[in-house]
């Protein structure tokens, strides 16, 4: 999935925050679901305009760049 496809910013929608493509939902909303020991299920419930390819495509570029960041030369 494309980050496009995933993750839009625009100032005319929720002050351009980032939020998932196509709805309202800041990813930001993901992240405290999980951390507050919620499942994914449970924020796609609360949440039904955010596609579960989505949310998981969120926590797969996360997981990427974060990788990617901290990778070490072996």
């Amino acid at each position: 999935m494309i980050v496009d496809d995933l993750i839009e910013v625009d100032p005319e929608k929720m002050s351009g925050t980032p939020v998932f493509a196509g709805t309202r939902v800041p990813i930001n909303h993901l992240i405290d679901y999980l951390e507050a020991g919620d499942s994914l299920d449970v924020f796609l419930n609360d949440f039904p305009t955010v596609k579960r390819e989505q949310a998981l495509g969120v926590l797969e570029l996360m997981r990427e760049r974060l990788l990617t960041k901290n990778e070490t030369a072996a």
